[in-house]
């Protein structure tokens, strides 16, 4: 063996000697040549423009590379004179002459014009993998992606990489619920997020960035991280556009299209989407209620049906202005209107303690829904002329109705008896956002930044219930909520060697008022608190990075969770939210390492939170009861502190040009300790202790496959592991989803055709046990199985994908500090 091993050094030794002879002394002097490709007239980067180097006295002599994604290049060329080259596809290339290189040299940026008339021949759509992953965050290209076509906004959601969208249209990152959500960088002003998400068509969407551990420069809220939705705007020059009409079943139709103009002085552009859906669901939920002593009481099986119908309309029209080459302004005006109509059949069936059939009540609740939202957004960009220096300033401007009207039919097969239960839900929303960021560079390496933000919202539910015609008071009030929220922030980064820094410290000033005005309770709370955060990053190579990172977060709580009075869809399972909680708070630590081979992205992460007054739903019994069977109140509380740690890996592999996959992978535990302490309706004191472990995991797949034909095949498979909370778990679920592609019209148009939910096994099973009051057992979809075929024709946007794409030289910003956050 260790004969082998010399012979094995012998060899070694003898290659590098023969490469230092072959290379010669000249390869220990090349220079280092870098500098920055951008669009002239945007000062946006250009990613994967070319730069070549020919050496005018040995043409043979050729050096090169490709941009990054900050459009930087970093390429190393022997000692001469060159004719440097750099291009970029629709772009016009531009040259620099007989540059001499004897030393490392910086060529500053290189601004280049897009070319109008190759453009109009063709336009490149290169075809990057659904996932772009980065050291701080992950960048999903929607425009890739097949399951989604036809789709909405929570469809893309559900198909990113640690992110999940339960039945309900709930969104969890890394399994926390706790998310705050960006459109185009700023809070949605949508009163009903998840409504909102469902709304918008998925085609308008560009990207997704995925940021688990935010910078200070971003708002505080959302303890698990943040999610930026990035609509489409046009960026090439002269008219271009999409246009995309959908069909499916059970009913989904829908068009929609992108279409923008861009001269050198504006550009105009549009997103428009119309939707006609229907989204049939069910849910069971068996009961059996117990006595003080755990025996049984009596049974209740409470089967629904659920059958939801909307048409809406998501629209926006944008302008922006190039004032002069370092200055724009940006103005936009979105307009989102929704019409639904719900109805939720729910049939109770009743049997005594032998389980012997007693009755059966069916409450039919029909439910007629608009919403309308009008937004004004403005966004004023000055770039200074040192490169990096700049200046901006945003203002949202919206105005928000909800209007949800619900008759609830109720009667029994034992009495002739027919109550009428009528619920009005009128809900107005107004918000003000005004933000301006500044950003510095001090130096080679280093970035000042620091910014306002103002954000102020004022929320008026007017809700109403009616037994037979007469007011029932016990679910009537008005509820008022305002909140405003002053921010400053500010961040220092700067990159030493292969460690780079970022710095920050926010600090968040908020005044929230929940008023009662039915009841003349009325509760102000104040408060204000210091965010810093701090990241570290270690590029040991061109192709791997480690870092570690820590935030501080805040939950604050909104509108359902803090409204008493909720709807009466059933008459024995009622969620009244809590006026009196208080904001959770979360410190957040992330240790991330990325590495890149030829074909293959891993991506880990160590992460743990550990979140003070987390809220936690607590069950328990009214005192009031329906034909003897108890109302069970369902309720959220400050009550708990949550230890939350995990493990999670990302993978994209490409083993061939023709096959594309992509994997995640979560693990994590959530440790609970807490009790709820509460008088019941018998004056007796009961405790809850809310002392849980719970440890679970989720993984998704992702394979793509490009068959003959050039048929494109994308299939995703899903598994949520059980997970155990204190009341109770939620049991284990798996769902897949399938689509196909195929380009027409010399690649103009596309024809899409997915599947979601190709078993009909998308889930959320619940268990609940309550000692002396219930045990319960509960399945709910939320939509049933659905399928889509879709056409998209593209105008002046021709797609065509390269045959052999560069390959990447450097480091993709993986060992970069994105000082943006």
């Amino acid at each position: 063996m260790k004969k082998m091993q010399f012979i094995l050094i012998l060899v070694l030794l003898f290659t590098s000697l023969t490469n230092y002879a072959q290379q010669g002394p000249l390869a220990r002097n090349k220079f280092k040549i870098t500098g920055k490709v951008i669009e002239k007239i945007s000062k946006q980067p250009l990613e994967y423009a070319t730069i070549t180097f020919k050496n005018t006295s040995n043409p043979k002599e050729i050096a090169g590379g490709i941009t990054n994604v900050k459009g930087e290049f970093d390429i190393a060329v022997l000692p001469g004179i060159y004719d440097i080259t750099i291009e970029f596809i629709s772009f016009k290339s531009t040259q620099i002459k007989q540059k001499s290189i004897q030393e490392n040299t910086n060529l500053g940026s290189i601004g280049l014009e897009e070319d109008a008339s190759q453009l109009n021949e063709v336009v490149v759509r290169a075809e990057k993998t659904t996932v772009d992953i980065k050291l701080d965050k992950k960048i999903y290209n929607v425009g890739s992606d097949l399951m989604v076509k036809g789709g909405t906004v929570s469809d893309v959601l559900d198909n990113i990489p640690s992110v999940s969208v339960d039945v309900e249209g709930n969104v969890s990152l890394r399994g926390n619920e706790n998310v705050k959500i960006l459109i185009d960088g700023k809070p949605s002003n949508a009163i009903n997020i998840n409504d909102a998400l469902r709304l918008i068509p998925a085609d308008a969407i560009d990207k997704v960035e995925v940021i688990t551990n935010p910078s200070a420069r971003y708002d505080a809220e959302g303890g698990g991280g943040l999610l930026n939705i990035v609509l489409k705007k046009g960026k090439n020059l002269g008219l271009n556009g999409t246009f995309i009409a959908s069909t499916g079943y059970p009913k989904n139709n829908g068009l929609s299209g992108t279409v923008n103009f861009k001269s050198k002085n504006f550009n105009l552009f549009t997103n428009q989407g119309f939707n006609y859906r229907s989204s049939p669901g069910n849910m069971i939920n068996e009961t059996e209620y117990l006595n003080s002593d755990n025996t049984t009481k009596g049974y209740v099986i409470e089967p629904r049906k659920n059958k939801r119908l909307g048409n809406g309309y998501n629209g926006n029209f944008g302008i922006e202005l190039f004032l002069d080459k370092s200055t724009s302004w940006t103005n936009t005006i979105n307009y989102r209107k929704n019409n639904g109509d719900d109805t939720d059949n729910i049939f109770q069936k009743y049997y005594d303690a032998d389980y012997v059939y007693d009755y059966t009540r069916n409450r039919i609740n029909v439910e007629d829904n608009k919403s309308e939202n009008v937004e004004f957004t403005t966004n004023f960009t000055k770039n200074f002329k040192k490169e990096g220096h700049k200046l901006t300033i945003d203002g949202s401007f919206s105005t928000n109705d909800d209007n949800t009207n619900a008759l609830v039919t109720d009667s029994a097969n034992n009495s002739d008896i027919i109550k009428l239960d009528k619920t009005l839900n009128h809900q107005t929303q107004n918000r003000n956002l005004i933000q301006t960021d500044y950003v510095l560079p001090l130096g080679k390496g280093s970035q000042f930044e620091a910014g306002y933000r103002g954000d102020f919202t004022k929320l008026l539910t007017d809700y109403q219930v009616e037994n037979d015609g007469i007011i029932n008071y016990n679910f009537t009030n008005t509820l008022e909520y305002k909140e405003n929220i002053n921010s400053l922030y500010t961040q220092y980064g700067f990159k030493a060697n292969k460690i780079s820094v970022l710095l920050g410290l926010r600090w968040e000033d908020s005044k929230i008022e929940v008023n009662q005005l039915s009841t003349n309770d009325f509760n102000t709370k104040k408060y204000n608190n210091f965010f810093p955060s701090a990241f570290f990053t270690y590029e040991l190579s061109d192709k791997s990075s480690a870092s570690i990172s820590y935030s501080r977060r805040i939950q604050r709580p909104r509108g359902r969770m803090l409204n008493p009075f909720s709807n009466l869809s059933s008459n024995i399972n009622i969620f009244i939210g809590n006026p009196d909680l208080d904001p959770a708070f979360t410190d957040a630590i992330d240790f991330g390492f990325i590495k890149r081979w030829d074909k293959l992205t891993f991506n880990t992460s160590l992460y743990a939170n550990k979140t003070t007054d987390v809220f936690q739903m607590a069950r328990r019994e009214s005192g009031d009861f329906v034909n003897g069977t108890p109302i069970i109140i369902t309720s959220p509380i400050n009550v708990a502190t949550e230890y939350r740690t995990g493990f999670e890996f990302t993978l994209n592999y490409s083993p061939y040009k023709w096959w594309k996959l992509n994997g995640n992978f979560n693990f994590f535990q959530t440790k609970t300790q807490g009790d709820f302490v509460y008088t019941n309706f018998n004056d007796v004191e009961i405790t809850q202790n809310f002392d849980n472990t719970a440890t679970s995991w989720f993984t998704r797949v992702t394979s793509k496959i490009t068959l003959p034909y050039k048929i494109d095949w994308q299939t995703n498979a899903t598994y949520n592991a059980p997970q155990t909370n204190a009341q109770g778990k939620v049991l284990g679920n798996f769902s897949a989803n399938l689509a196909f592609s195929k380009d027409v019209l010399k690649d103009k148009g596309t024809v899409a055709f997915n599947i979601s939910d190709v078993f009909n096994s998308r889930k959320r099973i619940m268990e609940t046990y309550l000692p002396g009051v219930l045990n319960s057992h509960a399945e709910m979809q939320w939509r049933e199985r659905q399928f889509t075929l879709s056409f998209t024709y593209r105008f002046n946007k021709q797609k065509v994908e390269r045959e052999k794409q560069p390959k990447k030289n450097m480091n993709e910003g993986g060992g970069d500090m994105e000082f943006q956050g």
